[in-house]
């Protein structure tokens, strides 16, 4: 079964490619097409953007659409980046700039209080309009400075909880055990092992 993966983000690509590597599909990637617009992410929850992305390629497409909308939530700043993690210092923004935003609003805030999780909402949208979805979070704090050369987005400076590494520097093996993607996406393999084995 070939499914698409809607991200043009190759590292997304990869990481999602690692976490499903034992089920027989075949993933394709947004950049396998030439025709899909830039899908506006305009939900109001991270369920509604996945949805929303899933829906409008599988249209384009006819396939069935894997897509995920996740973010950051930090307590201290009610919750925020949430659904605009990507784009939280403008739409054009580098992950560099996030960053800089990010830790510019926490200054000097004491680590007890720099509480946040990443979020994740997994979505599995078939042409036919059935609809799946599963969630994952991972729990952690805010660092002071970026660390890591690995992952992306706001890896370099989210410490998960039991660990004294950031998600940057983390082997990849760790992470895509305790990431909020790679828990979404384990959810996610059992119901694409229940269509296989229905199939």
């Amino acid at each position: 079964m070939d499914i698409i993966v809607a991200t043009r983000n190759k590292g997304k690509l990869k990481e999602i490619k690692e976490l499903l590597k034992d089920i027989p599909v075949n993933l394709l990637s947004l950049n396998d097409f030439k025709n899909i617009p830039e899908v506006k992410e305009d939900g109001f929850t991270f369920q509604e953007n996945a949805l929303i992305k899933a829906k409008i390629v599988a249209e384009i497409t006819g396939f069935p659409v894997l897509s995920d909308d996740s973010g950051l939530e930090i307590d201290a700043l009610n919750g925020q980046p949430g659904i605009h993690s990507a784009r939280f210092s403008g739409d054009n923004a580098k992950d560099s700039d996030n960053i800089r935003k990010v830790l510019d609003l926490l200054g000097k805030l004491p680590e007890k209080k720099r509480l946040a999780r990443f979020r994740a909402v997994a979505c599995l949208h078939f042409p036919d309009g059935k609809t799946k979805f599963t969630e994952g979070t991972c729990e952690g704090k805010m660092i002071f400075a970026p660390r890591g050369e690995n992952g992306f987005g706001y890896d370099p400076i989210f410490m998960p909880k039991g660990y004294k590494k950031t998600f940057a520097e983390l082997d990849e093996t760790i992470k895509n055990c305790i990431s909020h993607r790679a828990k979404a996406m384990e959810k996610m393999k059992k119901v694409l092992k229940k269509i296989k084995d229905a199939q």
